[in-house]
């Protein structure tokens, strides 16, 4: 399970450190890097890349308008990257622009992959979704019980 929050900056190669607790939960040395639905960068492990590439393919038609939109903005982008005997990986130039990554990164690990935000970008994000997020948080009071 990939969890935690790290900021880490890019360096001026454009490559970033991988947190060793994140890399402990990665078999391999190989990643898929593409973009995400907000202005970030998703990291999976080749099998969860898998699973969730086939999935998208096996529910979406390429006759489909929205289905060739999703396909072009998570699937084709998709390039492996490598972790680099310091534990860094290449972020391709084009997915870098894509999220507007510029030097100083948060990388969040979501159980099953990790996001790359440049740190403005993610704090714009949080304040313009504050309200959103008080009220999911709101919704899934009802619904969800810790004990």
């Amino acid at each position: 399970m990939i969890t935690g929050q790290f900021r880490n900056a890019l360096d001026d190669k454009g490559r970033i450190l991988v947190p060793s607790r994140i890399r402990a939960e990665v078999p391999g040395s190989t990643l898929i890097i593409t973009s995400g639905i907000d202005r970030c960068l998703w990291l999976f492990p080749p099998e969860e890349w898998k699973q969730l590439s086939d999935k998208l393919m096996e529910t979406t038609s390429p006759f489909s308008r929205r289905a060739r939109l999703l396909q072009r903005r998570i699937i084709a982008p998709a390039q492996e990257v490598e972790l680099d005997k310091t534990g860094r990986i290449l972020i391709p130039p084009s997915l870098k622009e894509t999220a507007g990554l510029k030097k100083d990164c948060i990388l969040h690990g979501i159980k099953r992959y990790i996001e790359i935000w440049d740190v403005d970008e993610y704090s714009a994000y949080l304040e313009a979704h504050e309200d959103e997020f008080q009220e999911a948080a709101e919704e899934l009071g009802g619904s969800v019980s810790f004990f």
